[in-house]
C-alpha cells in the first residue's frame, strides 16, 4: 500500500488494526516487526496504529529508553508496548527488559520497530515493510505470520 500523505497513513494504520482484531485467539502477545530505514514512516504508522488502539498519549519513539508502555481502550489489545530495538545488540539485550514475560500475556500487541537487530528470539510475527518514496510518500507492505 502506497501513502501519499498523513491522512492516508492514518487511513491504512486503522484498517491495519481492524483486521488484527479479527484474527482469532493468541497464546501469548502478538508481535509485529515495523521494517525499514530511518524515515521510511514506521513511527509515523505506529501513531496512527496507536491512536486507533485508544491510546490518549503521545506516542513517540523509545529510542533512547528503547520500551514505552501504554494502556489502550480497546478490548482486545489492552496495552501496547513499543519498543525500539535500534541500540540493541542482541535478543539478549531484549531478554533482559522482560520480553519473554511480556510475550506471555494475550491482550498485549508488540510493535518493534528495528526487528532485524533482535531477530533471533523473536517468535513468528507480523511483518511491516516501510519505505521511503518521497518526501511525502511512504510504502507499506504487511505479511502476516512472517519470520
Amino acid at each position: 500500500m502506497i501513502s501519499h500523505s498523513t491522512d492516508e497513513t492514518k487511513k491504512i494504520a486503522q484498517v491495519f488494526v481492524k483486521d488484527l482484531m479479527t484474527r482469532g485467539i493468541r497464546k501469548g502477545g502478538t508481535v509485529v516487526g515495523f521494517y525499514g530505514d530511518l524515515g521510511s514512516g514506521k513511527t509515523t504508522f505506529i501513531q496512527n496504529a496507536a491512536r486507533e488502539l485508544g491510546v490518549i498519549e503521545d506516542v513517540t519513539s523509545p529510542t533512547f529508553i528503547i520500551e514505552r508502555i501504554y494502556k489502550t481502550k480497546n478490548p482486545v489489545f489492552k496495552t501496547l508496548v513499543h519498543i525500539d530495538a535500534y541500540r540493541l545488540d542482541s535478543g539478549e539485550d531484549l531478554q533482559k527488559l522482560g520480553f519473554d514475560e511480556i510475550l506471555k500475556n494475550p491482550d498485549t500487541l508488540i510493535f518493534i520497530e528495528w526487528p532485524e537487530r533482535v531477530s533471533e528470539i523473536l517468535p513468528d510475527h507480523i511483518r511491516i515493510n516501510c519505505k521511503f518514496i518521497s518526501e511525502k510518500s511512504r510504502s507499506y507492505e504487511i505479511i502476516f505470520n512472517e519470520r
